[in-house]
């Protein structure tokens, strides 16, 4: 059974740190890029950051680079996402996401999604 778990999430005030979690089985984790998207209240899903898992290439939304780092420890077939100088537009529910091939921007180009955690940042 494929499985994606997010965890990590909370309420943050705004400047401080997060990191999130995305523990993955039941698949071949070195095959797959592994992608952050969040969605706040009212607003369509949005890529935030990715990862290519079998070579290490990653990518981020204008809105977080600088701010956010996304790794992975292939050992515990788990993505990270290090989120410093966390702002209120940050706010939302984010999830991890796997596609087969490559990182994706369109959220309907993978096969595999988490639960969601929400991450809340007060101004």
């Amino acid at each position: 059974e494929v499985q994606l778990v997010e965890s990590g999430g909370g309420l943050v005030q705004a400047g401080g740190s997060l990191r999130l979690s995305c523990a993955a089985s039941g698949f071949t984790f070195d095959d797959y890029a592994i992608g952050w998207f969040r969605q706040a209240p009212g607003k369509e899903r949005e890529g935030v950051s990715c990862i290519s898992i079998s070579d290490g290439s990653t990518y981020y939304a204008d809105s977080v680079k600088g701010r956010f780092t996304i790794s992975s420890d292939n050992a515990k077939n788990t993505v990270y996402l290090q989120m410093n100088s966390l702002k209120p537009e940050d706010t939302a529910v984010y999830y991890c996401a796997a596609d087969r091939d490559s990182c994706h921007p369109l959220p309907s180009e993978y096969d595999y999604w988490g639960q969601g955690t929400q991450v809340t940042v007060s101004s």
